[in-house]
């Protein structure tokens, strides 16, 4: 079992920056991949990005390439999304997202077992 709880969300004009927080607890030590996703009232669910825990290698989804990064603080067993220049099309609820199955496609949302509640993030023009 693993217990994630997101934070840092906000409201943010056009421009701005937010560093979201995910907090992993219980069995951490299994966490092979943490992800980054995002879902707007009556959209689907999008992956954002990804960090495989072990080597430290990340992914993006195009939109977020070049403004969002993803990391780790192994001492805190947290996770980091900092984004920059935000747009409106970001505004969502995020959520981040524990995997413990080794492998590829790390944008792949059924490749993630344990999710948090999620932190809204509102980008205004």
């Amino acid at each position: 079992q693993v217990e994630l709880v997101e934070s840092g969300g906000g409201s943010v004009q056009t421009g701005g920056s937010l560093r979201l927080s995910c907090a992993a607890s219980g069995n951490t030590y299994s966490i092979y991949r943490l992800g980054w996703f995002r879902q707007a009232p009556g959209k689907e669910r999008e992956a954002v990005a990804a960090i495989y825990t072990r080597g430290g290698d990340t992914y993006y989804t195009d939109s977020v390439k070049g403004r969002f990064t993803v990391s780790q603080d192994d001492a805190g067993n947290t996770r980091y999304l900092q984004m920059n220049d935000l747009k409106p099309e970001d505004t969502a609820m995020y959520y981040c997202a524990a995997g413990v199955i080794a492998g590829m496609a790390p944008l792949a949302s059924e490749k993630y077992k344990y999710w948090g509640q999620g932190t809204q993030v509102t980008v205004s023009q």
